[in-house]
């Protein structure tokens, strides 16, 4: 009775992302989180079928795997059968069902155990399809789980041809920074601390990637190590391509000097230098800077040109800071908790401040916070648990920085 009324309540929560949340994208993203979180899945996927092309695409996913740019012939593998027949696939065990095929998540990192794959059927037509990969509890899914996930497919499928959404592969991302088996040790006398564990991570050009992460999970020594500011142990960092796993200091210097801006929790601003100055200074040593003055107009700081650091407020100390990372022209900004010392409407003005200034120059970012609610302003959630990438997750609709409540 405990575990129906459970399933009943499920089912209510799905109907309410389903028929109450007016944007079809955060509905369908949600519903998907609801059924991974109840059913204790390590990740999930919803395919949606582009039938002219015949090809599957992820519209929306959770977990360790990136399917960024992935798509799937109709009718291929374990997800193209499923929506090609309309036909539930149940796997209890990957390494004797004569059932199994291997999936997507197979190719990139994850290997199933255990999974479930059920059509999106709309009464006249199969969609596209939900799957979700291996229990944590390491059980196999039962009967009853496979019917709950094909009524709320249902559910789903008739919402999307109902609301509509569109279909179809997007602009494929180029990748920036690909960390490939990162592994990083500190040793002390008589001990070897292994911070990282193997983070396998690609951040794409232009998009804004939050990674969250409890205290001591390893994500600012991450941080750390694509910023140029740690070596790695082992594994590879790639940036654009080109390996800097194990730079000679001078190639590490240029790195950091050319091609990636900083801003941390605090401001590190020269207290003897006015706004102007501070961001001039780094304008002076890297190569085609923006015009000072306009880096701290894109931060809406053009009439505090001459004010000190002790003459303005945190939320202004930060927007220069901000303003200072901009004038390198940068390729990417590492931001490490940028308003964690900051009030709410200040952290709102910061965040929007980021996000209105990147835009112009299609810069990527990655932004270290302890706060989940910026994750809603960002295209991806990179979650890092114990040394290693715990989830990703893509945002379908981020919000502006304006829209964030906490």
């Amino acid at each position: 009775m405990a575990e129906i009324n459970g399933y009943t309540k499920l089912t209510w929560d799905i109907m309410e992302q389903l028929l109450v949340v007016d944007n079809i994208e955060e509905a369908l993203s949600g519903s998907l989180d609801i059924i991974i979180k109840a059913l204790g899945c390590e990740a999930g996927a919803l395919w949606l079928l582009d039938e002219q092309k015949k090809t599957l695409y992820p519209m929306f996913y959770s977990g360790t795997v990136d399917l960024e740019g992935i798509s799937i012939e109709n009718g291929v593998g374990i997800e193209g059968k499923v929506t090609k027949t309309g036909k539930s696939i149940l796997i209890e065990d990957a390494s004797s069902d004569e059932k199994y095929e291997t999936t997507v998540f197979d190719d990139h990192g994850l290997s199933t155990r255990t999974m479930l794959c059920v059509a999106l059927n709309n009464l006249s037509s199969v969609i596209g399809c939900i799957e979700f990969i291996n229990k944590k509890n390491r059980k196999p899914f039962t009967k009853e789980e496979q019917e709950l996930c094909e009524h709320m497919a249902s559910l789903a499928a008739i919402t999307i041809a109902e609301k509509g959404l569109a279909v179809g592969k997007g602009e494929e991302k180029e990748v920036l920074v690909s960390l490939q088996n990162v592994i990083k040790e500190f040793r002390v006398p008589g001990h070897v601390s292994r911070v990282l564990k193997g983070i396998n991570l690609n951040v794409y050009k232009g998009e804004f990637l939050v990674v969250l992460g409890e205290s001591g999970c390893g994500k600012s020594t991450m941080m750390n190590i694509i910023g140029g500011m740690d070596y790695l142990t082992d594994g590879k960092l790639l940036v654009e391509g080109k390996d800097y796993s194990h730079p000679t200091d001078e190639a590490l210097t240029k790195y950091r000097r050319e091609y990636v801006g900083f801003i941390f929790q605090s401001y590190n601003l020269m207290p003897n230098l006015t706004a102007l100055d501070n961001v001039r200074f780094i304008a002076e040593i890297c190569k085609d800077p923006l015009a000072p003055e306009e880096a701290l107009a894109r931060v809406g700081l053009g009439d505090k040109a001459g004010s000190y650091p002790s003459q303005m407020s945190g939320g202004q100390q930060q927007r220069v800071a901000i303003a200072r990372a901009l004038v390198k022209r940068p390729k990417l900004i590492l931001a490490d908790e940028p308003t964690a010392a900051l009030d709410y409407e200040t952290s709102i003005e910061v965040l929007s401040a980021i996000s209105d200034a990147v835009k112009q120059e299609n810069t990527t970012v990655i932004m270290i916070t302890h706060n989940p609610e910026i994750g809603k302003m960002a295209d991806r959630i990179v979650k890092i648990r114990n040394g290693r990438v715990f989830s990703i997750k893509h945002n379908a609709k981020p919000l502006k920085a304006t829209e964030l409540e906490w």
